[in-house]
């Protein structure tokens, strides 16, 4: 049994500097020995949450067929852009309707024992680090333990010219890290062996 990891970026955009930062990292972890799904938020599109539509249509099937791959998986490499200072909606939206309940199931099992990995990339020079504590405080309130090292990308524009590779090797490495310290911690957690 390999660790099961699900990669994805807070972005909607087709051409996302963030899907292409995740991306670097789930590569990473298939390395250290993780099954890792990446998927792009824009392929299950959400209605903005509201409790009356959920109360009248229940739970949309986009929504069901996240939360399906969300328990099928223990680990969460997250990118996400930031903006005004903190998480896309996207991503927030996603989070809101992912922990709702479902019949059969507890409000929060989508991301209980989950451990998640953090990054961000921006042109600007901060590289969307403001956006990750955000990102931070909402998992750690719904029971995902999230991993202490995280990574900034700033000036990706300048720094992610070749697919697959971050032309400053110091910030290469550390999303590489990252990857594979997700996987590490999750074959410890669940005590899976190789």
């Amino acid at each position: 049994m390999s660790p099961k990891i699900l990669a994805f970026s807070g972005s909607l955009r087709r051409d996302s500097w963030n899907q292409k930062l995740v991306e670097i990292a789930a590569d990473a972890a298939r390395q250290a020995g993780a099954e890792v799904t990446v998927i792009h938020l824009r392929d299950y599109p959400l209605p903005v949450y509201d409790e009356d539509l959920e109360a009248q249509h229940g739970l949309p099937e986009q929504v069901v067929a996240l939360k399906d791959l969300f328990r099928s998986h223990q680990g969460l490499l997250i990118a996400s852009p930031e903006y005004n200072s903190s998480l896309t909606a996207a991503l927030k939206n996603a989070i809101d309707w992912l922990s709702r309940p479902q019949e059969g199931c507890s409000r929060l099992d989508c991301f209980k024992h989950k451990v998640a990995g953090l990054m961000s990339a921006s042109p600007g020079s901060l590289g969307g680090v403001r956006g990750l504590s955000s990102i931070r405080w909402i998992l750690g309130n719904i029971h995902v333990t999230v991993l202490p090292q995280q990574i900034a990308i700033p000036n990706v524009h300048e720094l992610m010219a070749e697919k697959g590779r971050i032309s400053n090797d110091a910030l290469h490495e550390q999303v590489v890290s990252l990857g594979t310290q997700v996987t590490e911690t999750v074959r410890k957690l669940y005590q899976i062996t190789a």
